[in-house]
């Protein structure tokens, strides 16, 4: 975990997000995610999407966006399993927040299932706000949606 805390916050590059997808396991368990891995999110908004790296081991990511209504999307965020703690998910999103609102965006919003204790904790701890939004995802696919207005600094969540 030491080495995690020392990581360097950078764009993601394609190599990256093949490593990230080798490791899946370590960053999301038993869930498999990596058809959310879109490889276009990287080639397109590669300023927004970022990885901390220490001692060549990628310690967590965040691939996001801007939309052209100017929020800052975060698509996909995940430390890996021995990262966890160490800071890297709040020192990510300060940086996708800085690359975002670099890019006009004035305000964050990611999504998350309903059963997703901690993603909604942890978003919880950063100042988002969170609201069940029934059909999000499609009929009968309610989701959790986390708003949060920048400017965002990781250390003083919002009330």
């Amino acid at each position: 975990m030491i080495a995690a805390m020392h990581a360097q916050i950078t764009s993601a590059e394609m190599t990256d997000i093949h490593q990230i997808l080798a490791d899946h396991h370590r960053y999301w368990g038993e869930r498999d995610l990596r058809s959310l891995h879109l490889l276009a999110l990287v080639q397109e908004f590669g300023e927004t999407c970022l990885v901390a790296r220490a001692e060549d081991q990628i310690h967590g990511y965040v691939i996001g966006f801007v939309t052209p209504t100017g929020t800052g999307y975060v698509h996909l965020i995940a430390t890996r399993d021995d990262a966890r703690g160490s800071g890297i998910g709040r020192r990510l999103y300060a940086a996708f927040a800085d690359a975002a609102h670099r890019h006009g965006a004035q305000r964050l919003k990611a999504i998350t299932s309903l059963g997703n204790s901690g993603s909604i904790a942890f978003h919880r701890s950063l100042g988002f706000e969170a609201k069940a939004v029934d059909d999000y995802n499609g009929p009968g696919q309610a989701m959790v949606v986390f708003h949060r207005a920048l400017p965002f600094d990781a250390a003083q969540p919002r009330p």
